[in-house]
């Protein structure tokens, strides 16, 4: 059984779309049970594994989420990396994390969606005919 419904799933995928209209940026999720390495290296894997450094602006982002070792990790690329001062993700984080105690996942990604559009659009505010880059479909591991 997956960690998300089908309605979840799709709450998440309209989240990601949502935040996308107010920015150019590029929003992912990744979601595996297990965290092979520390949660940082494991997003910065998926990021490449998903082609995340290919948009245009470099402006892409990912969440990654290990459910079953409770670790999760926010990661941008270089466009937003150079921009933005650090710690960026920090706020985005700690909310997520407030969700994520009380057993709510789904509410704490698309908290950390909400959040992570609204920090992009300062630095990267939607352009005239911006194209959707990735998809906003959840990615999950192959133990999901």
């Amino acid at each position: 059984m997956s960690l998300f419904s089908e309605q979840e799933q799709e709450r998440i995928r309209e989240a990601i779309a949502q935040a996308e209209r107010s920015t150019s940026g590029e929003i992912r999720i990744f979601v595996e049970k297990t965290c092979k390495d520390n949660a940082y290296e494991r997003a910065v894997h998926f990021f490449n594994k998903l082609g995340m450094a290919k948009t245009k602006l470099r402006n892409g982002v990912l969440i990654y989420l290990a459910t079953e070792d409770h670790q999760f990790a926010i990661i941008g690329d270089a466009g937003i990396n150079k921009l933005v001062p650090e710690n960026f993700w920090q706020t985005t984080k700690d909310l997520m994390l407030r969700h994520f105690k009380t057993g709510e996942m789904a509410e704490g990604i698309i908290a950390g969606i909400h959040e992570a559009g609204q920090q992009l659009k300062t630095f990267f505010p939607s352009v005239a005919n911006d194209t959707n880059e990735l998809s906003n479909d959840i990615a999950f591991g192959d133990d999901e």
